[in-house]
């Protein structure tokens, strides 16, 4: 039985509360985006009003979550409260939102800016929720959503915006102690439980804030501290291939006889891949006829006639703990009525672990797998989705990751007016995210000659069966050993400079520049002595092996490395790293941007226009630097250096035909700087288990461009309700991809020596592993593009027409659909194929139900995802990979006490939705992860001053 268990740590951290969102003030957007001041409210309903006057109030296509909004809704970080805006999807690494995807672009494709700079935060994840994030993305798990009174998203550009997003910009916006009237206190205290782990997780958070001198100066603090533990489970394959190398005996329902009686006999060696007849378990001869013997020792092929196997089914159990801490601190001074200063700095740290076990059976074709009897199987769709098997190897491996993130950002902003006409909006910047994962410890160990069974004929719920052998410590001994340490480092420093001159009562004359200096560096260390067994005896100490209870599979506990113990005697710690030169390497960027921008606001006869239109020319000098051939002893640091430009036009436009009721339509040409890893000329080569793999980098690419058109009408048809649909489509002219194809080695131009070296290291056979096979190769390129479109809808209202107490209910309801057509090349510059854009929901949508009054308060939000492939061109033959849907329903409560005193309850993700990745089509998906995570609970009190 599940128990809900307290600590003393927990009871303390429930004693404070509120985040820091009550009082109120008036909204303004400040043209640039930013909302320089902020409702901040305890009222839900007004929040939404706030907001809905940003989105009204704006010339482009912007939508808002303010003030008390964002702490109302219940979330674990920034990219859940986002995802409460219409056409924003989210990615979800250990169980919480990491990225978010606008309009079907991706992470990489959208900026983010924290008080006015844009700027970049990393962390770790699972290997397969990307892991150490090496891109442009944003990783928003770095910060609670309590630390930001305003969060904005520009889905259109205007000229004064820097470039850089094809998605959307979104302004991050932390309190300021001038977007409030006076002294102001609030504290809040949390206490969470998950279904799942079965643990309490406690969270708190204070804001403080004063002016002094009848509003001169002003002072504001405030801090956040959560943790969580969760536990996140299920299934992998780590993929699926329909390679063929000393593959099974099949012998459906017997043992093979040493005299081949059973369709198995040493010393015959077919020479065609048809000569066996994997379906009926029979060898042919060579008029493919029945014959009575034969073995399967052709080198590895991929054959599409095969069906696909799972490389390595497993179960996978996760434990993962999070402590998010962040602080802001706003002073601002304002001698003159025409001058103020502010001084903002944002502190977060992240600190996370994660332990990682599997038991496995290793199914890989070739050295992995050279032995084993398939006994009973099953063939569907062209997939071994069943299969009974004996002498077998399995695999039991305890991985434990140490992560942190160090994130940290001052801004010094001077607003100065130097008349009613003539203003001035000067802002300098440092942020620095600091991503250090020491600790990637593996260790494996393995079981020869078992047996074992798959069976994924329920595809939600596979069952994995282990012979006797797998629980027995003789069976065992050591596999492999892996430490390899981290890290990432990204560091921005800007200065803008921006004027406003008022031309006239219709017309406003915006100019400016502005400079960005953008460092990226990445680094990660292998064992010097290689990733074998380095000399592990599991025999020679008992307590080299332990249980571990998982849950998952049979009802008995799993026996798994000591992982810890083993590193300690064999000092592994200690040991020699070397780099891994493939994933050492470094990005520069100088930046000068400028623009001019004309705004108008005025009346044609009756009918209210306003908009914007203007351009921005921006140059980047970029320097890129990594390791070519990074395995042989010849390897050689290189650096390129490249330049590109271009100027950028926009307009935004609203005209208000009828009160209250605006056609909004916008244009711009914008681009998106590709992957710091896309850009250095790291050349790796590398041979791993079966596979054969060059990956390479280039540094002449250009980013990504696109025209980007919007069309849109918004009602707001009374103080709190809107009724808005938006049509929208980008042409994107040149977009970066990684192109992935067979390529026989000789014909890459590569050395030789690195093919031999990367065989030998993985001690693949040379009959199977040499310069005359193909290898996979992958590199990004600038691919022709395509064209994205769609559109969303969006409404919200308080249903204060009804009677009673149905009168205190009201809605949020978007939808959002989209399409695109991308054309994927080959490494060769051919073309592949024709799919949506990577990463893209061609449907997402959201709805919140909630009801208010003075006293209480619930809403219930339910948000929904459908599929997205994840690579065009998929790996191992299959045609490309994939996640599906998912739909997540939170629900949030609360009760005021008093004037001071909340009481909130919050459920997220009620539906126990999975992580569901495939490999293959959409038609026939073949399981690859799929994950749960457990329903999350928390119970709170918040008081203010």
């Amino acid at each position: 039985m599940r128990m809900f268990r307290l600590n003393p740590l927990v009871l303390a951290m429930a004693a404070c509360t509120l985040p820091m969102s009550v009082y109120a003030q008036d909204t303004q957007d400040s043209g640039d985006g930013t909302v320089e001041e902020v409702i901040v409210t305890g009222s839900f309903r007004d929040s939404l009003a706030n907001a809905m006057n940003i989105k009204k109030n704006s010339s482009g296509f912007v939508d808002a979550i303010v003030a008390s909004d964002i702490a109302e809704f219940p979330d674990n970080n920034l990219a859940e409260s986002l995802q409460r805006i219409p056409g924003v999807a989210i990615q979800r690494s250990g169980g919480e939102g990491r990225g978010i995807t606008v309009r079907g672009l991706g992470p990489a494709f959208t900026t983010v800016r924290l008080n006015g700079m844009e700027t970049m935060s990393t962390t770790g994840g699972t290997d397969s929720g990307v892991g150490n994030n090496r891109g442009r993305g944003f990783d928003f798990n770095t910060f609670s959503s309590d630390l930001f009174s305003s969060l904005t998203v520009h889905k259109t550009n205007s000229a004064e915006i820097q470039e850089g997003s094809l998605g959307a910009t979104v302004d991050l916006k932390a309190a300021q102690p001038f977007d409030y009237d006076g002294f102001v206190f609030t504290a809040s205290g949390q206490l969470g439980y998950n279904d799942l782990s079965e643990e309490t997780d406690p969270g708190a958070s204070f804001l403080i804030s004063n002016t002094f001198g009848d509003g001169i100066f002003g002072a504001l603090l405030s801090v956040a501290v959560t943790e969580r533990s969760v536990k996140d489970e299920g299934y992998s394959t780590v993929r699926w291939s329909n390679q063929v190398s000393n593959r099974f005996k099949t012998v459906k329902g017997q043992t093979a006889g040493s005299n081949g009686s059973a369709g198995y006999a040493q010393g015959v060696t077919p020479t065609n891949p048809n000569d066996f007849d994997l379906v009926n378990g029979l060898c042919l001869d060579a008029d493919k006829n029945p014959a009575t013997a034969c073995v399967w020792n052709q080198p590895t092929i991929q054959d599409p006639s095969r069906p696909f196997a799972p490389r390595i089914p497993r179960y996978d159990s996760y434990q993962h703990t999070m402590e998010r801490t962040g602080a802001s601190l706003s002073l601002q001074f304002r001698p003159t009525d025409s001058t103020e200063i502010s001084l903002d700095g944002l502190f977060a740290k992240f600190d996370a672990t994660r332990n990682e076990v599997f038991l496995q059976g290793s199914l890989n074709p070739g050295t992995n797998l050279t032995t084993g009897n398939v006994l009973d199987y099953e063939i569907r769709d062209n997939t071994l989705i069943y299969a009974n098997m004996s002498g077998i190897r399995l695999i039991s491996e305890n991985r434990y990751d140490e992560m942190s993130t160090d994130f940290s950002q001052g801004t010094l902003t001077l607003k100065q007016d130097f008349s009613d006409s003539f203003r001035l909006k000067a802002m300098y910047g440092q942020t620095k995210s600091d991503f250090e994962n020491p600790i990637q410890n593996t260790l494996m160990m393995q079981a020869e000659n078992q047996n074992f069974a798959y069976d994924y004929r329920n595809r939600n719920k596979p069952v994995l069966t282990f012979g006797e052998g797998a629980y027995a410590a003789a069976s065992w001994k050591a596999g492999a050993v892996r430490q390899r340490p981290q890290g990432t480092l990204n560091e921005s420093e800007a200065i803008t400079v921006a004027f406003e001159y008022d031309l006239s009562d219709n017309f406003k004359l915006k100019f400016g520049a502005d400079s960005k200096d953008f460092d990226f560096s990445t680094y990660q260390f292998l064992l010097g002595s290689g990733e074998g067994a380095n000399g592990v005896v599991l025999a020679s100490n008992p307590a080299f092996i332990q249980e571990y209870d998982s849950g998952l599979g049979e009802d008995r506990p799993w026996l798994i490395p000591n992982r810890g113990l083993i590193m300690d005697e064999y000092n592994f710690f200690d040991a020699a790293m070397v780099p891994n030169y493939g994933n050492t390497y470094e990005v520069s960027e100088e930046t000068l941007g400028a623009y001019v921008q004309l705004d108008f606001n005025f009346e044609l006869g009756s009918i209210p226009v306003r908009g914007d239109i203007g351009v921005r020319d921006f140059e980047t000098d970029q320097t890129s630097s990594g390791w070519l051939n990074g395995n042989l002893a010849s390897r050689e640091y290189l650096t390129f250096e490249h330049s590109y430009s271009d100027t950028l036009p926009s307009f935004n436009l609203a005209i208000e035909p009828v009160s209250d009721f605006f056609i909004k339509a916008s244009y711009s040409e914008g681009i998106s700087r590709a992957a710091p890893g896309s850009i250095v000329p790291t050349t790796t080569v590398a041979a791993t288990g079966t596979t054969r793999t060059i990956s390479t980098g280039n540094p002449k690419l250009e980013p990504t461009k696109a025209k980007s058109y919007d069309l849109g009408a918004e009602w707001y048809f009374s103080e709190e309700g809107l009724l808005a649909i938006t049509l929208f489509k980008k042409e994107i002219a040149s977009f970066v991809s990684n192109s992935r194809s067979s390529v026989i080695y000789t014909d890459t131009g590569l050395p030789i020596q690195a093919a031999i070296n990367a065989c030998a290291g993985a001690g693949q056979p040379v009959t199977s592993c040499n310069q005359n096979v193909d290898w996979t190769v992958t590199v990004p390129a600038n691919t022709p593009g395509g064209d994205l479109d769609g559109y969303e809808i969006s409404y919200q209202q308080p249903f204060t027409f009804l009677p009673g107490a149905f009168s205190n209910f009201g809605a949020i309801l978007s939808y959002t659909s989209v399409e695109s057509d991308i054309d994927y090349l080959s490494i060769t510059g051919e073309y592949v194929k024709t799919r949506p854009l990577v990463g893209l929901s061609d449907e997402t949508s959201s709805a919140t139900l909630y009801y208010e009054t003075e006293t209480f308060g619930g809403r219930v939000s339910v948000v929904e995802r459908s599929g997205y492939i994840t690579a065009a061109v998929g790996t191992e033959g299959s045609p490309e990979n994939g996640t599906n849907g998912t739909v997540n329903v939170d629900a949030a409560f609360s009760y005021n006490l008093n004037d001071n005193v909340k009481f909130t309850f919050e459920a997220l993700n009620l539906t126990d939705e999975v992580d569901d990745q495939w490999v293959g089509s959409e038609d026939n998906q073949r399981l690859s992860y799929y994950h749960n995570t457990g329903i999350q609970y928390n119970l709170g009190v918040q008081y203010k001053y």
